[in-house]
């Protein structure tokens, strides 16, 4: 597309106010006129949703979580969901689809390709004409076997400042630790031995963002997602991707920086495309990715969600939960909550420190181990590690081993409701939506942790599942459908419609959206009493059940109400 002259200059002073903290006057020289000459040959798609509503409900899945013999897994995937989720889900998270070495996509060898084990870019444009899609941004690290760092290796010249080179003899005790991996990886280059920095592993090879030639090609790497279909991009683990010796290393100034460069050119040419950070870590860290509300990320990870709710469901009580919500400020008309509790990642713990107590974390990982799940720690540089991620099936994660498949079901449910019913857009995971166990099998097969909720399902045999409606499947995907049809028909569930919580038992979560809607959720195995009176005056009927209601009523153990004052 050709961009009007007036918008050139517009992006042209954005740009260079907001690298000036990152790139030298002469890096910028060279980089402004070369990231709008990208942002030119981007072509907008027509009759692009450019924001967000309560219809918005995004699957998250691997593209191949559903696999069926003699087809491509991509074509499996569009398949199953149009036959079995197309009238309430309106996107899908697909996750690392591209050419990989390691850790299940998360170490890409071209960002440009699809695997072709899992399908082509036609199958990717066809799922795309069916649902919103969001791609996966992996661009704080490459895999070793890349083109990028095989030519950094053999002193290729294009890619000999790709790469963050460092002195294993410098002290590094001040750099945030995500796992208990070395930060530093020796490699045999060309021009002898080379320390590279690896965060995450040593196949995971962190890019140099201070390379303007690196953040050039993500720009045109984010550019080709959108033509390719994706309405939002995800980047992940976003706060790493600038290196600062004698600081944490995360959320860095030029990191921030370096989002609102993006925000600025997408804006300018490609509006329907939405950027979400991945930042796995402590609450105000999270939501400082919003900016000032209009010029960095449009969606930031509810990251306390998932152990809040854990904790939640395991205790019977909501005081750490509801005050947590009532805490949260409304998100700007331009920026909102990705709402989740279950991902192919494990439950962080970290966005939970300030939250809950160190014995409440230690219940949590207790609670884990009680369920078959796993614990994966974190070094915390002091030659001591803490609990990083617990690795387990969110719905076994929320099991009770002393009571009954069909209380587990409803405990399970009412945990997912308080995610369908909060401010933001919410993720459901796909071994969620379809009520998976703890893949054991998987995790014994692979060898590591996060393997425990990453179970390739057959088509077939989920489908013969979904025709019995005795089985969990069947009740869980019909509980879901049953919610989330509701749900994207009210707008008092759109993302920016007001949330205002309610303290009443400690047994119930309750909250009001939009002055219109009360939600009430029991989280305990016992019948509460409740006024509605104390929530809004005047509420008549039970949108779930579609009864009638009185000002006193009784709610079940795990039941969940969405009151409102219709007839």
């Amino acid at each position: 597309m050709t961009i009007e002259n007036s918008t050139v200059k517009r992006l042209t002073t954005s740009l260079q106010q907001i690298l000036a903290g990152v790139y030298s006057p002469a890096q910028l020289a060279q980089l402004v006129p070369q990231l709008i000459n990208a942002a030119s040959g981007y072509e907008t798609p027509k009759n692009k949703k450019i924001w967000v509503d309560q219809s918005d409900i995004m699957l998250i899945t691997y593209g191949d979580s559903i696999v069926r013999d003699g087809e491509a897994p991509l074509e499996t995937l569009n398949g199953f969901l149009n036959t079995y989720a197309k009238s309430f889900l309106s996107a899908v998270h697909l996750l690392p689809c591209y050419p990989y070495t390691s850790d299940d996509g998360f170490s890409v060898v071209d960002y440009w390709e699809i695997n072709p084990e899992l399908g082509n870019w036609t199958n990717v444009k066809t799922l795309a004409s069916d649902y919103e899609l969001m791609f996966d941004g992996v661009i704080n690290h490459i895999s070793q076997s890349s083109e990028w760092f095989q030519g950094y290796l053999k002193g290729e010249e294009q890619y000999r400042n790709f790469f963050v080179e460092a002195n294993p003899d410098r002290d590094y005790s001040s750099v945030t630790r995500p796992r208990a991996l070395p930060l530093l990886t020796p490699f045999e280059t060309s021009d002898g031995t080379k320390h590279i920095w690896t965060t995450f592993s040593e196949d995971q090879i962190d890019l140099n963002f201070r390379c303007p030639e690196v953040f050039q090609k993500i720009v045109e790497l984010l550019l080709f997602y959108a033509e390719q279909g994706a309405s939002f991009i995800r980047l992940d683990a976003i706060g790493f991707m600038w290196k600062e010796l004698d600081t944490p290393c995360i959320h860095q100034p030029q990191v921030h920086a370096l989002i609102q460069a993006m925000r600025a050119i997408l804006d300018a040419v490609a509006p329907q495309l939405k950027l979400i950070t991945e930042t796995n870590v402590p609450h105000a860290d999270n939501i400082s990715y919003f900016g000032n509300g209009e010029n960095e990320a449009h969606l930031v990870y509810q990251f306390p969600l998932p152990p809040l709710t854990l904790h939640t469901l395991q205790t019977g009580e909501s005081d750490k939960i509801v005050d947590w919500m009532a805490s949260l400020e409304p998100c700007s008309d331009k920026t909102t909550f990705f709402n989740f509790l279950a991902s192919h990642d494990g439950i962080g713990v970290r966005p939970v420190e300030g939250i809950l107590s160190k014995g409440q974390v230690e219940n949590l990982v207790k609670g884990v181990e009680t369920n078959g799940g796993r614990v994966s720690y974190k070094d915390n540089g002091d030659g001591t590690q803490s609990p990083y991620e617990l690795n387990i099936n969110y719905f076994d994660a929320l099991r009770d081993i002393n009571t009954d498949e069909q209380t587990n079901l409803n405990r399970f449910m009412a945990a997912q409701s308080i995610l369908l019913s909060m401010a933001g857009v919410p993720g459901i995971y796909i071994h969620s939506l379809l009520g998976s166990k703890n893949d054991t099998k998987g995790l014994e097969t692979l060898g590591y942790n996060r393997a425990i909720n990453r179970e390739k399902l057959n088509a077939d045999t989920v489908i013969e599942e979904l025709n019995d409606p005795t089985s969990r499947r069947y009740q869980v995907l019909e509980r879901f459908e049953s919610l989330l049809t509701l749900r994207k028909n009210e707008s008092s569930f759109m993302p920016s419609a007001s949330q205002r919580v309610v303290k009443t038992d400690s047994r119930l979560i309750t909250f009001v959206r939009n002055e219109k809607i009360a939600v009430v959720i029991n989280i305990s195995d016992e019948p509460v009493e409740l006024k509605t009176s104390t929530l809004l005056s005047n509420l008549k009927k039970d949108l779930i059940s579609g009864n009638q209601i009185e000002t006193t009523m009784i709610l079940a153990p795990y039941q969940v109400m969405w009151l409102c004052n219709n007839d």
